[in-house]
């Protein structure tokens, strides 16, 4: 792409930026949730006050840190508050959106590009993940960043980019090996009649593909010598890959992957329009048909978004939509390009479909999902925030019975939810075995509960066999009522909100038998 105007993509940055931040106004202030709290931002904390690359004040999971170390760097410069890390995270989905205009223009054309940026932007994983601490859509910007050097024949800057991703996140080695490999099957087999390169050019190109093991080897190296884990801590390992490999449990995670793909939140209104659309046939302008992505682009795209799938249909104990950040993209953009290249009044389709989008982020679908897919965690965030706020009031002096997330939000001042930080026992959930043996071992004065689990109030219907493998394949349970956890611990609810298919609860216990169990504290 010949850029005739210098400043055009630093002005289109700051353009980007200022309505991603103008959108996400009402959630810069927001405390941590779930694994920002968990493991992110207590990562970068560790970092920015002690200068720590593995993180010592919660368990190691193998993260490269360039992502906790951007965080912490701006941290040094703007100060420590939940609103710089939500401009920080801000900042790389702009830079995000600018990579996949970027590739898409590559292989496409301005307006595809541009359709493409702008129906991402709005859909609803992406833009909740937008202001998150989390790591994927790093790992994805950066990615798009080196597929748009890479199908425009630069493979070394593709190699640099695609080293920085790897440096976000692990998992986004997928992409150079996938294409590496796809490289090599090019260069021996005759896989398109477009096909023009020769073979030795593909095979220097699958080398610097290669190129990204590298830094993700050293740090796997430096990790392994300070911690003796290769890949985190033995737990995470074992949640993660140990347990995911069982054959049912691959093929329903296929399952649930394909649909993230092609159907969650609202996606399935883009990808049927582009369906649709191939019943018609191409338009033409002034004569000449229009274009569509080269077929060996398309397929190249499609062996990205495979291994994706297949990746992270064998490991990933917990099948989050975020992991596929990626990949969906891409398949935002072939659709787009559909629908461009065959529907007349394109434009009015594609803004229909950002509507739909836009419906999915307040709008919660009718089965269980992650709330950070879109804004159903400022519920659940504002939720713990009001129960926190109750504590602060009520719970000084006292000892507070509680699981994560609620203990470290109560524990750790600087996630966003205390002032200072209250005494906490912490238990592994709330489940009745485990609340008994609270009840029996612990002393403690109130407990903090809350639900653990988006509910919908009215659900799809599910077959029986889907149902019991989810429960013995992916952890899903159906929480305890706030009142039946009341009666287990013999006390009383003193408060309780519900909100979307969350609730919290704080719970005075009557009956204290003797210590067992030591508070924690940061």
């Amino acid at each position: 792409m010949r850029v005739r105007r210098p400043f055009a993509y630093p002005l289109l940055l700051l353009a980007t930026f200022a309505a991603l931040a103008a959108s996400h106004a009402p959630l810069l202030k927001l405390p941590y949730f779930w694994d920002e709290a968990g493991y992110y931002v207590p990562a970068a904390y560790d970092l920015f006050t002690k200068g720590e690359f593995i993180p010592t004040s919660t368990l190691t999971v193998g993260h490269p840190p360039l992502v906790m170390a951007y965080l912490a760097t701006a941290w040094k410069t703007f100060g420590y508050s939940p609103v710089v890390t939500r401009l920080a995270m801000l900042l790389v989905a702009t830079f995000c959106l600018m990579g996949l205009l970027y590739l898409a223009r590559a292989i496409s054309n301005r307006e595809v590009a541009i359709a493409t940026t702008i129906c991402t932007a709005v859909y609803p994983v992406f833009f909740a993940q937008s202001s998150l601490a989390h790591v994927d859509l790093a790992a994805a910007g950066l990615s798009f960043w080196a597929l748009g050097c890479y199908f425009r024949g630069r493979p070394r800057a593709a190699a640099c980019w695609f080293s920085l991703a790897v440096l976000a996140k692990e998992t986004a080695i997928i992409t150079p090996l996938a294409l590496a490999a796809w490289e090599v099957i090019q260069s021996r087999f005759s896989i398109s009649r477009e096909e023009t390169q020769p073979p030795a050019t593909r095979m220097r190109s699958a080398a610097w593909l290669l190129v990204p093991l590298v830094p993700l080897m050293l740090w796997f190296g430096y990790h392994y010598r300070h911690t003796g884990y290769i890949f985190g801590n033995p737990e995470f390992f074992r949640y993660n890959v140990g347990d995911t490999l069982h054959p049912a449990r691959v093929m329903l995670a296929l399952v649930r992957r394909l649909w993230q793909l092609v159907g969650h939140m609202n996606l399935y209104v883009l990808t049927v329009a582009a369906a649709l659309a191939m019943m018609f046939p191409p338009l033409s302008d002034g004569g000449r048909e229009r274009l569509r992505i080269a077929i060996p682009v398309q397929l190249t795209l499609g062996v990205v978004v495979l291994a994706h799938l297949v990746f992270f249909s064998l490991v990933g104990g917990a099948v989050l939509a975020r992991y596929m950040l990626t990949a969906v993209p891409l398949v935002i953009l072939v659709c787009v390009s559909t629908i461009w290249r065959r529907v007349t009044g394109w434009q009015v389709a594609i803004a229909l479909v950002c509507a739909a989008f836009a419906i999915g982020l307040f709008i919660n679908p009718p089965y269980v999902f992650a709330p950070e897919d879109n804004l159903a965690y400022c519920d659940y965030v504002n939720l713990h925030q009001d129960a926190a706020h109750f504590l602060e009031k009520e719970a000084r002096g006292k000892r507070i019975l509680t699981a994560w997330p609620g203990a470290d939000e109560l524990a750790k001042p600087y996630l966003g939810y205390v002032e200072r930080p209250l005494a906490v026992i912490k238990i592994p959930g709330f489940s009745p075995e485990q609340l008994e043996a609270a009840t029996q071992g612990g002393h403690f004065d109130l407990a903090f509960v809350f639900s653990t689990k988006y509910e919908p109030p009215r659900r799809l219907w599910q077959p029986q066999f889907w149902q019991r493998a989810q429960a013995r394949f992916f952890d899903y349970h159906r929480d305890l009522p706030p009142e039946a956890v009341t009666g287990m611990l013999g006390g009383e609810i003193i408060f309780v909100e519900r909100r979307s298919g969350h609730w919290v609860a704080v719970v005075r216990v009557q009956r204290i038998e003797s210590a067992k169990v030591i508070p924690t504290f940061p």
